[in-house]
């Protein structure tokens, strides 16, 4: 008779599985747990943005909130001892009369900028996308304004609006028609300034849109017009459509720098003549710097209506958007 020895068995044991089929190790291992090479590397990529955020966006804002927020003076602005006032601020620039006229100022300069400076973006967008002989060079010359320092800008405008030796009031004098005082004069000082800025804007709405026209394919038009669309039916039904995605970041982006704009209105026209083309960016330096007594608070404080502007045009922006991805 045989008798057999029976080894151990070294299978390993069987793991109890749960709900989800394999039982979680437990809480002291998953917190013992360190930063994989990855996961540090993330944050060595993001901690260079988050400190740029911090100290060139985040603590300006926050000190220009405080400052809206307390009386301010020299002194005190030195010493950093200023009393709080809450909405106090924000009250005087509601009640200021010359609120209202630097409202309408900003809001007529920058719905007339953002028009025309689309308009003629789109339009020379299209232009260029034919690809015609020297298209790429007189492009390029287009972005001439987009390029030059912005004082290099508005003192070359100051000098072609001069009404005694302008080159424009020398071109409507040829012509027989008057002299305009454009720089001077309270009906055209916010046309002149409008004009400058819609001539540096051009440039960028023409280098975004040109790149949007450039995804829509080829195919789509030869198809239109094989059905018998002509060169406006073709841009209504499938140029601008396709095109909104890009016409929506190209406003709003054109949106946040317009409504900021001061150094074309501060070095051709200052804000006046009496205060005919003052805008929130310049009424917002007049009180802060500007006069013999600054008024550091009031002067915060329209600067914030400004940056809640921005806010709420991008915010709309985003709710446009996300519906535009949900259908």
């Amino acid at each position: 008779m045989t008798h057999t020895t029976q080894l151990p068995d070294h299978r390993p044991a069987r793991v109890r599985k749960g709900a989800a089929g394999v039982t979680p190790p437990p809480a002291s291992a998953r917190t013992r747990r360190r930063p994989t090479s990855q996961q540090w590397a993330a944050w060595a990529f993001l901690a260079p943005v988050t400190l740029y955020l911090v100290l060139f966006y985040a603590y300006p804002l926050y000190r220009n909130i405080d400052l809206s927020l307390r009386n301010y003076t020299v002194r005190s602005f030195v010493q950093g001892n200023a009393p709080f006032t809450g909405l106090e601020n924000y009250l005087t620039v509601f009640d200021d009369p010359a609120f209202t006229p630097a409202l309408l100022h900003t809001a007529v300069f920058t719905v007339a900028c953002l028009f025309f400076q689309y308009a003629f973006g789109l339009a020379l967008a299209i232009f260029f996308k034919q690809h015609f002989p020297l298209s790429a060079t007189l492009r390029a010359l287009f972005l001439v304004p987009w390029l030059l320092p912005l004082i290099v800008s508005a003192s070359t405008w100051s000098w072609m609006l001069n009404s005694d030796s302008g080159i424009v009031n020398a071109v409507l004098h040829a012509v027989g028609i008057n002299p305009v005082n454009w720089l001077t004069s309270p009906s055209w000082s916010l046309t002149s300034v409008i004009i400058a800025n819609i001539w540096i804007g051009v440039p960028f709405n023409l280098v975004v849109l040109y790149s949007g026209l450039q995804s829509i394919p080829d195919s789509l038009y030869e198809a239109a017009a094989l059905d018998g669309a002509n060169a406006w039916q073709r841009f209504r039904r499938i140029t601008f459509p396709l095109l909104r995605p890009v016409s929506a970041i190209t406003l709003l982006l054109g949106l946040v720098y317009t409504l900021k704009v001061f150094d074309i209105i501060w070095i051709m026209t200052k804000g006046g003549p009496a205060d005919a083309s003052t805008t929130f960016a310049t009424w917002s330096y007049q009180l802060g710097f500007g006069n013999a007594l600054p008024a550091f608070g009031p002067g915060a404080a329209v600067g914030n209506l400004l940056v809640v502007a921005a806010l709420v045009f991008g915010l709309i922006y985003l709710k446009v958007q996300r519906k535009q991805h949900a259908s």
